[in-house]
């Protein structure tokens, strides 16, 4: 059976609950009662033309490469044996919106733990330029490729949010305030957050809230939703395919599909022993990198890598012929991410008695904001295909570049991946696959 159609990459990082006093928050589903939300906006429009230097757009992506190794090091260390999968860029936006109302030693400890490099005057018209140019416009005609960033805020119905706070958000992240009612009907405003996200996502992430993660404390929840999905540039050949033996980080050896390239031209690189190669999407916007630590280095290598490290991979990629060998995988990864960003700097956004939200509201509001929670929801499947398909133009990278010498990639044993923008080169997903029988799709 051809299983092409449902294979797609995409994650949600958020939603960040806010409550008054106590509350939590959790995952989403799309099911209950229709809830129509009220709407409280600025009269300003998204500024699609922001003013942001080459550096400083390249500074920022950097710096938030930098988060997505830290944030990956964290989790590994939980669950070292695990399979991984996140959008760190995903949740660096929805932090984004809710940085924007921090102060004092909040806004100073969410700055310096999501690396943001720059103040609150420049750091959003940042993250704005960076969202137009990963974002794929609504009337592209190129259905290949799709990388869809959605932010939207939830509020309280008549709770004061600060004027100043929703020009902010509107001006650099299209986003206004969709107001509900927690205080009277917290369920149904957790409803309507999930269905909204699953509409975002395809269905693929249909319960990031879970039940009763709403309260009638509730007083803001943010929410991010990145969609990607696209074809390889050069797809593996089906027939192609067999099982072969993935050797998983505890030595175990499985039978596993093994997909197979035995004559690609596609961009390659070998630093200090380390493997990387680039498997480009159509289109040529995107592109999975797959980076393989020699043999017995890998738990050394990942702890070691760093932004400048990965970047370093990334710039050496040259075009190259050679063979490939990677497994089909599909999995997912949900987390709550409270302990993860409290251990990496934040600690204050989570604690009622020191947290300083104070620029999310009108001046003189009495109730004490904190974050009750952050939840991460992910998936990834990859085939011979890519990572879902539709029809397109395609890219063959490198026929024009003197070739290396002939290269082999075999992923038998563990490996990182990227999923990056090639223009920005910003790290949009990053993922491990250390046990590759556990990465198999049930389907």
């Amino acid at each position: 059976m051809n299983t092409w159609n449902r294979r797609e990459v995409l994650a949600l990082a958020g939603a960040l609950s806010i409550p008054a006093l106590a509350g939590c928050l959790g995952s989403l589903g799309n099911s209950g009662p229709d809830v129509t939300p009220g709407l409280l906006a600025s009269d300003l429009s998204r500024d699609m033309d922001p003013e942001v230097s080459t550096d400083t757009l390249r500074d920022q992506v950097r710096a938030n490469t930098q988060f997505a190794l830290d944030l990956h090091h964290n989790r590994v260390t939980e669950k070292p044996d695990e399979n991984l999968f996140l959008s760190p860029l995903s949740i660096s936006l929805a932090m984004a919106m809710v940085w924007a109302g921090a102060r004092g030693d909040t806004e100073a400890q969410i700055a310096e733990t999501l690396h943001y490099v720059e103040d609150q005057e420049d750091l959003h018209p940042t993250f704005n330029r960076l969202d137009l140019a990963l974002d794929t416009p609504e009337d592209a005609e190129d259905e290949a490729f799709r990388l869809d960033l959605v932010n939207a805020l939830w509020g309280q119905t008549d709770y004061p949010i600060s004027s100043e706070y929703l020009d902010t958000v509107a001006r650099n992240y299209g986003a206004g305030l969709r107001t509900l009612d927690f205080a009277a009907e917290p369920e149904a405003a957790r409803e309507t957050i999930n269905s909204w996200v699953a509409d975002q996502t395809e269905d693929r992430i249909e319960e990031l809230l879970p039940q009763d993660s709403i309260n009638d404390l509730t007083r803001l929840v943010g929410t991010n939703a990145v969609y990607f999905k696209a074809k390889w540039a050069q797809p593996f050949p089906e027939e192609t395919t067999s099982q072969g033996t993935f050797t998983a980080l505890d030595g175990t050896e499985s039978q596993v599909p093994l997909m197979r390239h035995s004559d690609v031209a596609v961009p390659y690189a070998e630093v200090d022993g380390v493997q990387a190669v680039e498997l480009p999407y159509e289109g040529d916007a995107a592109s999975m990198v797959v980076v393989l630590p020699p043999e017995g280095e890998f738990e050394t290598y990942e702890q070691a890598l760093d932004a400048d490290g990965l970047h370093t991979l990334f710039d050496a990629l040259e075009a190259n012929d050679g063979r490939v060998v990677l497994p089909k995988f599909t999995f997912g990864t949900k987390v709550g991410l409270n302990q993860a960003l409290k251990d990496l700097g934040m600690p204050d956004a989570f604690d009622h008695d020191r947290a300083d939200f104070s620029g999310l509201v009108e001046p003189g509001t009495p109730e004490r904001l904190a974050i009750d929670d952050v939840q991460h929801e992910s998936f990834v499947a990859v085939d011979e295909n890519g990572t879902e398909a539709t029809a397109a133009t395609g890219v063959v990278v490198g026929d024009e570049s003197a070739p290396m010498n002939p290269f082999e990639f075999v992923a038998d044993r563990p490996f990182l991946f990227a999923i990056r923008h090639r223009e920005t080169d910003s790290v949009v997903f990053l993922g491990r696959v250390v046990d590759a029988a556990a990465a198999q799709s049930a389907e």
